[in-house]
């Protein structure tokens, strides 16, 4: 047994994390950034969840995500360095390192983040990377790519929203293929990551097996809801059109809408595989999509 801590716990991620690790001791810090705070830590393992996400309103301010993934997680890894602590885990995100990824994107791949959510998640990253680590001490770094579960409340829920009203899904023309993470798999390798002192200190992408269309994403929504599947090949050219039609009068089906929605994403997990000494993850994409489909049913019919 060992005493966790981690902050940012109230989350999606980290309810689900609480729940797996419950053979642990836990402990739990709700904690934002102040200017020269002084933070103790009394455990064997620190997970730092806390931060700030996408802001898909565009309503806060750079320095918001500064304060919450930077320097909060500056002062958070100092405290880990002076405590007796062995093991930090930092949860970033790919988009630390990519907005638009060609081919599969690896741990190698030089990072070009483009939104203040993935520059500061970067420099956050590169704090850690950058500051000498005493013997006996190990570091992660995870970059999730899309994370799924019964729950969440993130796009997939408003792309679920669209099935389930029986409403018509007009991209099916546009051919993609997007990493996901099964909260599950993502619960999965951070105990592991505890548990075997010899996996080496790093970076690590986290990701399901398979890569998945969005078209495919809703087949499986359909199918588990018990809905037709009104998929449309809609002409991309024309599609096009109507997204820059939305652009100038703000209409929810425009050019960044389209760009997410039909976009490639494909993320490497191999290293992290390797590091576990493990072939697969124990759940598959479909599986976990199919579970967090069904808790969205489930929300609808309580």
């Amino acid at each position: 047994m060992k005493k966790i801590l981690i902050t940012g716990a109230t989350g999606f991620v980290g309810t689900n994390l609480k729940e797996s690790l419950n053979e642990n001791e836990i402990e739990t810090l709700n904690i934002r950034y102040v200017p020269n705070q002084k933070i103790e830590i009394k455990a064997d393992v620190v997970i730092h969840l806390a931060g700030k996400a996408h802001d898909l309103k565009k309503v806060s301010r750079a320095n918001d995500y500064e304060e919450a993934n930077f320097e909060l997680t500056k002062q958070v890894f100092d405290a880990f360095l002076q405590s007796s602590a062995s093991t930090f885990i930092f949860m970033s995100t790919v988009k630390a390192v990519a907005d638009k990824v060609e081919g599969i994107l690896v741990e190698n791949i030089i990072p070009n983040p483009k939104t203040h959510y993935g520059i500061t998640k970067r420099k956050a990253e590169e704090y850690i990377l950058n500051t000498q680590i005493f013997e006996g001490k190990r570091f992660y770094i995870l970059r999730p790519c899309m994370i799924h579960g019964p729950n969440n409340k993130g796009n997939l829920n408003l792309l679920y929203k669209v099935v389930n009203k029986g409403l018509p899904w007009p991209l099916a023309a546009f051919k993609n293929e997007r990493s996901f993470l099964s909260i599950n798999n993502l619960c999965f390798v951070i105990n592991e990551i505890i548990k075997n002192e010899f996996i080496e200190s790093g970076i690590y992408n986290l990701a399901d097996d398979e890569f998945l269309s969005t078209n495919e994403l809703v087949k499986i929504i359909a199918s588990v809801s018990n809905k037709k599947n009104l998929s449309l090949a809609i002409p991309k050219g024309f599609i096009n059109n109507i997204a820059k039609m939305g652009d100038l009068i703000k209409f929810p089906l425009n050019s960044e809408t389209i760009q997410k929605l039909t976009e490639n994403y494909r993320v490497s997990n191999q290293k992290i595989k390797n590091a576990i000494g493990i072939e697969k993850l124990p759940h598959s994409a479909k599986e976990g999509l199919e579970r967090t489909i069904k808790s969205f049913i489930k929300q609808c019919n309580t």
